[in-house]
Order: C-alpha cells, then structure tokens, then sequence
C-alpha cells in the first residue's frame, strides 16, 4: 500500500451480519438430509467459503459429487428460513457510516449468492452507505481464491494497494492476502484473533463496534503493516 486509505472492503456474514452459525446449522441438516454426519464445528471453520469449494473441503474429492446441486440447494432452503430473523452484528451500521465520515468507499464483497446478499443487505438496511456490492455469482472461484476481491475492486475503481479488508474467517485473510490486501479481522463469525493473526491480519477486533470504536487505529495499523510488507 503506497496511497492513503480509499476504500474499505468488508465481508457482509459474521462480519457485519450474525449469520454464522445459522449456515452451520443449515448445512449440518443439509449433509444430514443426504446421509453425511459432518461434525458442526468442521462446518463453522470451513464457513467463509463460497459452496463451490465447501462441499470439496468437508466431504473430500472422493464423495459422489452428483449430490452437490442437491446439498446446495438444501442448505440455500434451510438457511433461507432464517432471513426474517437476520440481525446486524453490533455497529455494523455505525462503522460504515465512520468509514463514509472519513471520506472512505464502503465496498461489500461477499461468498454469498446473490439471493442470500438480498436478504443480508435488507437486514443491514444501509443502502445509502455501500458504494458497491459484489457476491459469489460475480465470480469463478469463491474465497479463498482473490477472484470476488479482484471483481469488488474492478467494480468500485480501487486498486489493492488504497484499500483494507475487513473480515471474520480465515478464508478472508488468505483472499485478501493473494492480492497484498491488509485485513482487519473480527472475531465476531467465531475464529479466535490468535487464528486470524496466525493467518496474516493486520489487527483484530471483537465486532464492528469495537472496530468503530478504535477505526482510526485499525486503518493506521493496517496502513502500517502493508507498508513493512512492500
């Protein structure tokens, strides 16, 4: 990063949306539904992913892969008879409208299909605020690959080197780091800061509030951090 921050890219579940653990639940009943006993907690590590590569992650390359369409269809059904019930995570809204306060572009780059990005950017209710707004249907491959990262910044007109990420799993920080984009993690979608730390972010932070509360610092240390690295 040789520019002044421009812009913020943000993951939307578990990072700005409490979404997490209900994919968890949906997928669980999901792989249940076609006859695989996947341990819950091997489902949350591997959320963050898009459904082109869970399926690969958590079943192996071995399994019958003439089911996939069907288990993702399931969990898509599953998980969609939460919706209603979405909540933001704590100052989701707030830190986006600190990012906009300090004259930075709010870019949403997200694994979710584009059905699920209508429900969480209804839960958010922050339109006024989200300059662009990219899913997994925007691209090949799903994070970890950078593939999303590169179509949010093409869209938004940033280049990687004026913006920072913002995200809750591992597979965030790898997406992000493909392309020298520093991340902020949060530990809000259930990875610990050792973890995210562990795996190349900047700084951590409990949730978008606790990001709020300390922005300025976040947006210098990773600043800071991205600088060492060039």
């Amino acid at each position: 990063m040789t520019k002044p921050v421009s812009g913020v890219l943000f993951d939307v579940d578990g990072t700005l949306v409490d979404s997490v653990y209900l994919h968890v639940v949906s997928w669980w009943q999901a792989f249940r539904q076609y006859g695989h006993d996947v341990e819950a907690a091997r489902i949350h590590r591997a959320i963050g992913m898009g459904s082109d590569r869970i399926l690969g992650h958590l079943l192996g390359t071995d399994r019958d892969e003439s089911a996939d369409d069907g288990l993702r269809a399931a969990h898509s059904s599953l998980y969609a008879a939460y919706w209603a019930r979405l909540r933001p995570l704590p100052g989701a809204r707030r830190v986006l409208e600190g990012c906009r306060a300090r004259g930075l572009r709010n870019v949403l780059c997200t694994s979710a299909s584009k059905a699920e990005l209508g429900a969480l950017l209804a839960c958010l209710d922050a339109d006024p605020l989200i300059d662009t707004v990219t899913s997994a249907d925007d691209a090949g491959d799903s994070k970890p690959a950078p593939d999303i990262v590169e179509v949010a910044l093409k869209r938004s007109g940033l280049s990687a080197d004026e913006v920072v990420f913002v995200g809750d799993s591992v597979w965030d920080v790898q997406a992000a780091g493909h392309l020298a984009i520093p991340c902020i993690g949060l530990t809000s979608g259930g990875a610990s800061a050792a973890e995210l730390l562990d795996h190349g972010a900047a700084t951590v932070y409990e949730h978008p509030q606790d990001l709020y509360d300390h922005l300025d610092e976040a947006l210098t240390t990773a600043f800071r951090v991205a600088l060492s690295h060039s």
